[in-house]
């Protein structure tokens, strides 16, 4: 171990040009909390908004950019309980994953159970506590529903998909090509509907046979809200997650009261440890036998080294991904865009 590291920071708002590889100490682990020698972090949506200024960290956190990581722990602070030095972990952070050391809190890190590679691993924290959080806990999802899930290609998407199908659960995703529906269908989706060429609601309509979505996922926002309002079933829920089309919208929400909708909305980022040690838990109790029985696994769209974290950001700008971009500190490892679909 050195005593400095690589790691990357937005030296102004702005596209994947203001991404920069810098030198730092590296940090010590505090109360709670583990030093972690990173092997690859996941790239999220989150980490564009805050390259672009509209997404700062929360007060005290890095501004080192990445929600998301995995690496073998090094050193531990005082009063870890599950960790030592050597395991093999994936974690949450607030910041700090794009470098090639990180501190993380003990309650938001899991162990990578054996048949997940670091890259595998690396792309699941944000999503899988996301969808978690949002979808089984606060939208109730149960098996037998059908779920409508928005941007079934995205990062969240695809994980919310198999998770959904998993544990039992219909799908009905959207997406903007041909290439991405069936992608969705590869996945497990029951239904894909190519939302530039067709209306959402009236083919999930069609689809529940007039019913509607018991929950819908969704990041998009703007136009949306309204939509999911008239597509939703009776006694529905929706949970918004993002709002990639626009925050602001004209709405009419008679349906809210006559259909007696849940509306619901979360942010994972600046929770506090507790609650995400909470999920930490579900995950570890619910979806890691998945992961062990290869029933789910984290889709990874193309890999990126550390160094070409701008070529990283500037893939997740286009559009095109399917799955997760996943940054390796492996030896550059993944230059060759492991599993990129153009």
């Amino acid at each position: 171990m050195t005593s400095t590291m690589q790691a990357v920071i937005a030296k102004q708002p702005g596209g994947p040009e203001v991404l920069e590889l810098i030198n730092r100490p590296c940090p010590v682990p505090g109360d709670g909390e583990m030093l972690v020698r990173v092997r690859a972090a996941g790239i999220n949506r989150p980490d564009v908004m805050q390259r672009q200024g509209n997404y700062p960290p929360p007060p005290g956190a890095s501004d080192v950019l990445g929600l998301e990581l995995a690496g073998t722990v090094e050193a531990v602070g005082p009063n870890v309980q599950r960790f030592k030095q050597g395991d093999r972990v994936m974690a949450l952070v607030h910041s700090g994953a794009y470098a090639d050391w990180a501190i993380v809190q003990e309650g938001a890190t899991l162990p990578i159970p054996d048949c997940l590679e670091f890259i595998e691993a690396a792309a699941f924290p944000e999503t899988f506590f996301t969808v978690w959080s949002n979808v089984f806990e606060r939208a109730r999802l149960a098996p037998g529903e059908t779920i409508l899930i928005h941007g079934g290609t995205s990062g969240i998407g695809t994980t919310a998909i198999s998770l959904a199908k998993a544990l039992g659960s219909r799908v009905i995703a959207t997406a903007g090509s041909h290439e991405k529906c069936k992608a969705c269908l590869d996945l497990g989706a029951d239904a894909a509907i190519n939302y530039r060429g067709e209306d959402f609601v009236t083919e999930c309509k069609a689809l529940t046979d007039g019913r509607g979505p018991d929950v819908i996922l969704d990041m998009v926002g703007g136009d949306y809200i309204a939509r999911n309002l008239e597509a939703i079933a009776v006694d529905g829920r929706i949970a918004q997650i993002a709002f990639l089309g626009g925050a602001k919208a004209e709405v009419d929400f008679t349906p809210l009261l006559m259909k007696r909708v849940t509306l619901t909305g979360s942010t994972l980022r600046a929770r506090p440890i507790e609650m995400k040690a909470k999920l930490a838990d579900a995950l570890r109790e619910r979806v890691l036998p998945l992961i062990e029985a290869g029933k789910v696994k984290p889709l990874i769209d193309s890999v990126f080294p550390l160094e070409d974290v701008q070529e990283a950001h500037g893939r997740m700008d286009a559009g095109t991904h399917i799955g997760k971009i996943v940054l390796s500190m492996q030896n550059g490892e993944g230059k060759a865009h492991k599993g990129a679909r153009a």
